[in-house]
């Protein structure tokens, strides 16, 4: 377990945790307890929108902060991920040359503009929903986060490969058994209904957007990659907090 938790806070965050082992013993673990880095980020940045909130900060503002927490634990590695994946869906070219253009540093139209689009929407459901109380922000945050990380657990499932042979992808792809990974889903959306039948409602809805997302990149660039991780983590997210606020 402790290995486990290692690998998943130490590759999943920017917190000092050092990975112990990389192995694809110590993946599954930590892949498994990927929904776990999502409750504690989840906590961290609804505790700094709350407070804000109390010191009179705003909505809009704690949206904001809260939005800016996770991006901070991860270094914005996720948001990288959404950005160069959107590049390499957008390119149009072959498998191969979409993820050299994934790999390079800068970022391309598609990818701003899908990082954009992405914070945007994040910080506006947000907004709405703090306006309407902290709690109902904070649990939003709290939801989106953990839904985000699950989203990561169930692309490591058996079946789904890596599409380069090395890097995160090739790490974590399909360490997990089907029926572990849906298993884990399964978890995270009960655990949302304990907030109300609407948090389960949209920790599904989360789940269905980046299972689709994940069956265009495995069709379209072979399997999984790191960016196609972050991507998934951020598309569940952001889709979790959307159907939030429309309630």
């Amino acid at each position: 377990m402790i290995t486990a938790l290692r690998f998943s806070f130490g590759t999943l965050t920017a917190l000092p945790v050092r990975v112990t082992r990389w192995d694809r013993t110590a993946a599954r673990g930590g892949m498994l307890a990927a929904p776990l880095v999502g409750l504690v980020v989840g906590l961290l940045a609804a505790g700094l929108g709350a407070l804000i909130l109390v010191l009179d900060g705003g909505a809009l503002l704690a949206a904001v902060a809260t939005v800016a927490v996770p991006a901070a634990l991860t270094r914005g590695l996720h948001l990288d991920g959404l950005a160069d994946t959107a590049d390499g869906l957008g390119s149009g070219k072959p498998a191969e040359d979409a993820l050299r253009i994934m790999k390079q540093s800068d970022i391309g139209p598609f990818g701003v503009l899908t990082l954009l689009f992405a914070l945007l929407a994040q910080i506006a459901a947000l907004s709405q929903l703090y306006a309407t109380g902290w709690a109902h922000g904070a649990v939003a945050a709290t939801v989106a986060a953990v839904v985000a990380r699950t989203a990561m657990t169930l692309a490591c499932r058996h079946g789904v490969p890596a599409a380069r042979p090395d890097g995160l992808g090739a790490a974590v792809a399909g360490v997990l058994g089907l029926r572990t990974a849906w298993a884990a889903a399964a978890v995270t959306v009960l655990a949302c209904a304990a907030a109300g039948p609407h948090a389960a409602l949209a920790a599904v809805a989360a789940l269905v957007c980046a299972e689709l997302l994940l069956r265009r990149c495995r069709a379209r660039f072979g399997g999984v990659t790191g960016d196609v991780f972050g991507a998934l983590s951020e598309l569940a997210a952001t889709a979790a907090l959307v159907v939030l606020a429309l309630g």
